[in-house]
């Protein structure tokens, strides 16, 4: 028989594996069949039987849009008897989709003789009983075509036109022909679904997926007990094995990306935590560097449980080395701190040694020779370093204590001091305003006769208390530097080479004006606007210059 190829009902949704399988009995699909007394012709283009007792239409509804379920959900039970269903107008009308692989029960024209088949056939091939369950609807124009590929004889046997030659898939005694025929022709529509379903969610498989679902299919269409173009669902499966092939290659190579990526991530980690562990321990932040670490092993550890695994010899070998920087970071923490707590108790006998030499020069009298030795004993302190806080803030408290004895007695003496040299401040203070009211001077020698007496008063006043001190110099010397700097520019003025420089440029000046007004003149006379202007601004700046000289030489 030649092969031909029927259309078939696309699916959405398909089943993945094959779920019907010659040992288990499912619900028939009961459309309208041929007549128990036809046979399928096995011409090139097969067509089901006609009879002159009961012509009817080919088997009716194939489900057009058969479920998405796993082939664990679809499988039907075993013991399932099917029962024959009650005639129902509305048999012939395609309904819902129901799920791929369930054993259906659907309305059924009663046979020729009004019998039913209530045994089970007795020579072991595949078989089953009519029952009763929820009725669905099937594509009838999926059904037709199918049912074109197989027949159903006297006895209930029923045949499919598999590869060349027809071959027995079961008997069905005792129920209608259409009835028997229907079962088969749902088994196969169940396959096509699975196929149907395979195509569509082989982009989202893993490599196992797809091995297991071709096996499956593979093996539910070496010979299956169903009627339907054989033939070409065993084509387009083929087709679909090879792109799901590729597909497999594609997941490979995505996986073995995705490992590799997996494996350069694990090493940054490693890495990152070998450049922490190799830190300058001097340097180093061991707070935040041990938190550092800490994140490491959270990331690493959420890399084990959410990323691809490794291969073990790769994942050893990366452990190895993360868990020996976390190894070398705690022995460098720990050699640091005994290190620290060493030198820190170093540095705290030596401040203690210091105190005690501040303690022993706290009731000294020698104001300026004490106070220079305490300069040099904080010198000292601060070049010894620091203890722990807590230690060196308990040590520096006793130490600035020890000071504080000597400054605080120092200091009431400057009090006693300064309140006897108030008298001086107020003699001070009155020097300071007569030396002031000289400025601005205009006079150097009248000014420096003036100043002579004020200065000498000055000398004689006396000390002043210390808070006064620099107050006090900073006006009498803003004074005397007015005086230096208007006695220097006075000697600038009467200097005898300064004065011929000065009337030298003034002759210059005198008679490049006296070229500049003839040019202007000349420029009105011809109309020359350009000219003129030019004259003018040469005349304005000469002018100014001239000006300027003849003001130095007054002054």
């Amino acid at each position: 028989m030649t092969e031909q190829t029927q259309p078939q009902a696309e699916s959405t949704t398909p089943a993945v594996e094959s779920t019907a399988e010659p040992g288990q009995a499912a619900t028939p699909i009961t459309p309208t069949a041929p007549a128990a007394d036809e046979q399928a012709t096995t011409t090139d283009a097969p067509q089901p039987a006609q009879s002159s007792a009961a012509s009817t239409s080919a088997p009716a509804e194939a489900s057009a849009e058969p479920s998405a379920q796993s082939a664990a959900e679809t499988e039907p039970q075993e013991d399932a008897v099917p029962q024959p269903a009650q005639p129902d107008a509305s048999s012939s009308q395609a309904g819902a989709s129901e799920p791929a692989g369930t054993a259906p029960a659907a309305e059924t024209q009663p046979a020729a003789d009004g019998e039913r088949a209530d045994n089970p056939p007795a020579d072991g091939r595949q078989t089953a009983e009519p029952a009763a369950p929820t009725e669905p609807e099937i594509d009838p124009e999926a059904a037709m075509d199918a049912a074109k590929w197989g027949r159903v004889d006297g006895e209930g046997r029923v045949y499919v036109q598999d590869g060349g030659s027809e071959r027995e898939v079961g008997q069905f005694p005792g129920v209608p022909i259409a009835e028997a025929m229907a079962y088969y022709v749902r088994r196969y529509l169940d396959l096509n679904s699975n196929v149907d379903l395979f195509a569509a969610r082989l982009p989202h498989l893993s490599v196992r997926e797809i091995d297991s679902t071709i096996k499956s299919l593979e093996e539910s269409l070496k010979e299956p007990a169903a009627v339907g173009d054989l033939e070409a669902l065993r084509a387009r499966f083929t087709a679909l094995k090879s792109v799901a092939l590729e597909r497999r290659q594609a997941v490979a190579a995505e996986r073995a990306a995705a490992k590799e990526q997996a494996l350069k991530d694990r090493t940054a980690i490693v890495e990152r935590a070998e450049a922490v562990a190799a830190q300058d321990p001097a340097r180093t932040q061991w707070k935040s560097s041990g938190a550092e670490l800490r994140t490491l092993l959270e990331q690493w550890k959420e890399a084990q449980r959410r990323g691809p695994r490794l291969d073990r010899p790769s994942e050893d070998a990366l452990w190895k080395r993360f868990s020996h920087a976390r190894t070398t970071f705690d022995r460098h923490r720990r050699q640091y701190f005994s290190e620290l707590d060493a030198k820190q108790a170093k540095v705290k006998a030596a401040k203690e040694a210091l105190i005690k030499r501040a303690e022993e020069l706290s009731n000294s009298t020698d104001w300026a020779g004490t106070s220079a030795r305490y300069r040099e004993l904080m010198d000292e302190w601060k070049k010894a370093g620091r203890a722990s806080r807590k230690e060196d803030d308990a040590l520096w408290e006793r130490f600035h204590a020890a000071q504080q004895v000597f400054y605080d007695a120092r200091r009431a003496k400057d009090e006693a001091t300064d309140a006897e040299y108030a008298g001086n401040l107020k003699v001070k203070e009155e020097l300071a305003a007569k030396a002031e009211a000289l400025l601005p001077i205009k006079n150097p020698k009248a000014a420096r006769k003036a100043l002579r007496p004020i200065q000498e008063a000055w000398d004689e006043a006396g000390r002043v208390p210390r808070n006064a001190v620099r107050r006090l110099e900073a006006r009498m010397r803003a004074v005397e530097d007015a005086l230096r700097r208007a006695e220097q520019a006075e000697w600038r003025r009467t200097d005898p080479e300064t004065q011929a420089r000065a009337q030298g440029l003034a002759s210059q000046l005198e008679d490049s004006i006296a070229e500049l007004e003839a040019d202007l003149a000349a420029a009105k006379e011809s109309g020359d606007t350009k000219a003129q202007a030019q004259a003018e601004a040469a005349l304005t700046a000469r002018r100014a210059w001239l000006d300027q000289v003849r003001r130095t030489t007054r002054a």
